[in-house]
């Protein structure tokens, strides 16, 4: 199970190889074993058991799957500490997030190191430990979520979270070869989460490849409305980017003296530029905007959530937290307006600046730094780590950072897509063009990755529509044919939210299912797959759309809207309820059984 994906601790639930009680004693093994400083609190064997004997519906979305969470967010019954002894409290419920993934049946093992109240890039700023780089002990694994990025490289588990306000999302996953998938601000609920600066906090996901990382987001990627950050997604977002996008690199690029870094970034542009056309842009006001958040009015921001333990216990703090923050308490209001007037500036002139390309491709970082080196020197090597990475939040930008190969000294490096809000899923769509293109292993497992699935990449993705299908439309079922036909393409097999009944109609052939919502008497969640059609082949589609059949709404596990076939209510009083044999595919399987005795 170490370095195993989502589909592969899936795929070994269903074999009935595993069970999640299984799974979980040994997984407590590996988890002792591991190294100490990427936790802060970690699950035993009989928490971990107790989650999975908790575990009643097979058919949710992480059914039995671990994960790891950042000790800024709180787990219900576990001591929230954020790297601060003095600060800690325990959690009453836990954070939106946590709760979402529990939901789906995931199972959490532990919490996780940091940057003292996530206020680094270093993953050294603890007193918890400084968590080893798994490439190489001398080197920064990077902050501020250190021990959630280690915790996925090192293959214990397949996701976690982190968080990401200055580049803590993407820092250590560029140090550790995995993904880093820093959302839309807003898009998943921070409630719950201690705040570093609460107006530009995200919530990250750690994973080994794209695939993981996008399936987590569309399960937590929810508006909550009692979060006073959280923002509703526009009903329209791009699903990809063009078959050749255009991406906007640096003209110039400080390296701080890293050739190993220049040289493997220079590779990378060489490989990069059979799947995209790249063009030099300006990106002076990125660096102005960065400027910004460690010189301006947003580190007064950090300093709220901390004052009272500066002025009463200051000691609690880190020394170099304390020279961080401090400085903070003489920033006045017209300071603070002042630097939200030139935010304003910047922020239409970097909206000019994206309006040119399909997105940015940046290096996640200038370079790497021995923890040595930035005992030496840590705020300016900190600061330096920040470069590509500091401006996102305040600018309003989604980010995805992924592996970018190694460098001669065996050390990973990473790139970093960037776009304007809610285009989260098209960075993603290109992350597994990159993967597709160029494999990269399982963090520090050394081990291969699954083939990445098939996934859509059209010219003009606001030209296609997501269909569900539940039946006979389904990957190598009867009708299937209908989508081929029609340059439809499988996007993903998911679920239905948990309140729809799955019926075999009577007398139809081939034979068919209908799908009725019915949340009054209670329902499951109904295997489906999620195709792309363009629009212009939707028309005859439907027209083959036999009563009592039809094309309407339809609502899967992780709250998307999408159109799908439901039935009738009226045809269900001859068919039979097949709800518990969970699924279509299930069904037939029987009834070929049935016929062949």
């Amino acid at each position: 199970m170490i370095g195993w994906t989502l589909r592969q601790w899936q795929a070994a639930y269903r074999s009935g190889d595993l069970t999640p009680l299984q799974a979980m004693k040994q997984l407590a093994a590996l988890l002792h074993d591991s190294e100490r400083a990427l936790w802060i609190h970690l699950l035993d064997e009989s928490s971990l058991v107790a989650q999975a004997e908790a575990l009643t519906d097979p058919s949710l979305p992480l059914y039995g799957i671990p994960f790891a969470v950042k000790d800024n967010i709180d787990v219900a019954g576990m001591p929230t500490t954020a790297a601060c002894p003095a600060f800690a409290y325990t959690a009453q419920e836990d954070a939106t997030v946590v709760r979402l993934l529990r939901d789906a049946g995931a199972i959490v093992v532990g919490k996780t190191n940091l940057d003292q109240f996530a206020t680094g890039l270093v993953g050294t700023r603890s007193p918890y430990g400084e968590v080893p780089n798994p490439f190489n002990g001398d080197y920064l694994s990077g902050g501020s979520s250190s021990g959630s990025a280690v915790s996925v490289s090192l293959g214990l588990v397949p996701f976690s979270l982190g968080t990401d306000t200055a580049g803590s999302g993407r820092v250590p996953a560029a140090f550790t070869n995995i993904v880093g998938l820093k959302p839309s601000r807003g898009a998943i609920s921070t409630r719950g989460v201690v705040p570093a600066c609460r107006t530009l906090d995200c919530v990250s996901v750690f994973a080994l490849n794209v695939e993981d990382a996008l399936t987590i987001y569309r399960l937590i990627g929810q508006f909550d409305s009692d979060d006073a950050f959280s923002r509703p997604a526009p009903s329209r977002q791009k699903t990809g980017l063009p078959a050749r996008p255009k991406l906007g690199i640096p003209h110039d690029l400080p390296w701080f003296g890293d050739h190993k870094a220049k040289a493997l970034w220079e590779q990378q542009l060489e490989s990069l530029s059979s799947l995209a056309e790249l063009v030099t842009v300006d990106t002076t006001v990125l660096q102005d905007a960065a400027a910004l958040l460690y010189q301006g009015p947003w580190i007064a921001e950090r300093f709220s959530v901390t004052d009272t333990l500066l002025q009463e216990t200051p000691q609690a703090l880190l020394p170099v937290i304390r020279d961080i923050l401090e400085p903070a308490a003489q920033i006045s209001a017209v300071d603070s307006f002042r630097a939200q007037y030139r935010l304003a500036e910047l922020k239409r002139q970097s909206d000019n600046l994206l309006a040119g390309v399909d997105a940015l491709l940046l290096p996640t970082t200038p370079g790497i730094y021995t923890r040595d080196a930035v005992r030496n020197d840590p705020i300016t090597l900190n600061s330096q780590l920040g470069t590509w990475t500091n401006f996102v939040n305040l600018l309003d930008l989604c980010a995805l950072a992924l592996p970018g190969g190694f460098r001669d000294d065996g050390l990973p490096g990473g790139i970093t897509l960037i776009a304007p809000a809610w285009q989260d899923h098209a960075l993603a769509e290109f992350g597994q063009r990159w993967q597709q293109h160029q494999p990269w292993q399982a963090g520090a497992t050394g081990q291969a990755l699954p083939a990445p699935e098939k996934n859509a990449a059209s010219d003009n993705h606001d030209d296609s529509i997501t269909v569900a299908v539940v039946g006979a439309h389904l990957t190598g079922m009867p009708l299937n044919s209908q989508l081929v036909e029609r340059d439809a393409v499988l996007l993903e097999a998911t679920h239905t939210a948990p309140c729809y009944r799955l019926y075999a109609l009577a007398n139809t052939v081939p034979p068919k299912p209908g799908l009725i919502r019915n949340e009054k008497d209670g329902g499951d969640s109904i295997p489906i797959e999620l195709w792309q059609m363009p629009i212009e082949h939707f028309g005859s589609f439907v027209g083959l759309i036999p009563a009592p059949l039809g094309i309407g709404s339809l609502e899967t596990v992780d709250g998307r809207w999408v159109k799908g076939f439901i039935c009738e209510p009226w045809a269900i009083d001859e068919a039979t309820d097949i709800t518990e044999l969970g699924g279509w595919r299930n069904y037939i399987a029987a009834l070929n059984k049935k016929e062949s005795l």
